[in-house]
């Protein structure tokens, strides 16, 4: 059987599958490369990046398994796939720990001004004032998602003195407050965060679930963390929330249109930005790599 590697993985998860199979690593091939190439291969690993769409997954004739290395399947015809007997593998545990330690970085360079301490402090510019900053003891984190990444994050803000409250439509009540956090609605989550993160997959359902209405009954000064997906805040209300005021700043890893060349954020001094980097540590790699692996040789050798 023949792999294609489509995009970088770790070296120790390329090793694992040459044990089994023939593999090509072609990484950064373009979509247009796919399609001429993949009616050759049993099975394709892809990061965030390149699309595994309707055409590449019909062309591929002998295709038995598209494997995504990491969490989202947002760049894979999931529907497609399943209609077609196509199996869809990905690694969702590898990155939970580095998520979560980027979120409650955000939190902190939020409520903190770190980033612009750090512009000031070396444009030799001492403004000590302009820098009064928030504790995150005491305040009230609202985790949207439940998950491994939400249940981490959990664990990290509980040692700083917050009391938690989740919401998620796919866990019961007793699943909740076994991660030490009160359940609560959506509604209520967002009326009562100081501090809200998300943590959900981008489908039909989430596109937007934070949009004008949310913000508006937000806690004034309340800070929202998005390390998910970019389209599951309204960037155009988040604007206006920041503009008006209403809410103290965001921290963001991701955004509707990445990379965010032209977007507004990037004139607030409230909102810190990073560059979808949540999964981006070297122990994250290496067991997304070593993951998705077992999960193909899983997939193919039943």
């Amino acid at each position: 059987m023949k792999i294609l590697v489509a995009s970088d993985i770790a070296e120790e998860g390329i090793s694992k599958l040459k044990k089994e199979f023939e593999v090509d690593v072609k990484k950064g091939i373009s979509k247009e490369d796919i399609m001429s190439i993949i009616e050759n291969y049993d099975g394709v690993i892809v990061r965030s990046k390149p699309n595994i769409t309707e055409d590449i997954i019909k062309k591929g004739k002998n295709l038995k398994v598209v494997a995504r290395a990491g969490v989202g399947l947002d760049n894979v015809d999931v529907k497609c796939c399943q209609d077609l007997g196509v199996k869809v593998v990905n690694s969702p545990q590898a990155s939970s720990d580095s998520v979560a330690e980027l979120a409650f970085g955000l939190m902190l360079a939020v409520s903190r001004n770190i980033p612009r301490a750090d512009r000031l402090t070396r444009a030799k510019r001492w403004e000590k004032k302009s820098l009064m900053g928030h504790e995150l003891n005491g305040k009230t984190l609202g985790i949207v998602g439940f998950g491994r990444i939400g249940r981490n994050i959990g664990k990290m803000a509980k040692a700083c003195g917050m009391s938690l409250i989740a919401y998620d439509p796919l866990l019961t009540d007793e699943q909740i407050k076994s991660g030490d956090a009160e359940p609560v609605t959506f509604d209520k989550l967002i009326e009562r965060s100081d501090v809200i993160t998300l943590h959900v997959p981008l489908i039909e359902s989430t596109r937007h679930m934070i949009s004008d209405k949310e913000f508006e009954k937000m806690k004034n000064n309340a800070i929202i963390i998005n390390t998910s997906r970019g389209g599951i805040i309204d960037e155009e209300a988040l604007c206006k929330a920041l503009s008006s005021g209403k809410i103290l700043g965001a921290g963001l890893d991701v955004f509707e249109e990445e990379p965010p060349l032209n977007s507004k954020l990037i004139e607030y001094e409230n909102v810190v930005l990073t560059q979808h980097i949540g999964a981006s540590t070297q122990e994250a790699q290496k067991r997304a790599g070593i993951m998705i692996a077992e999960e193909v040789i899983k997939a193919l050798k039943k």
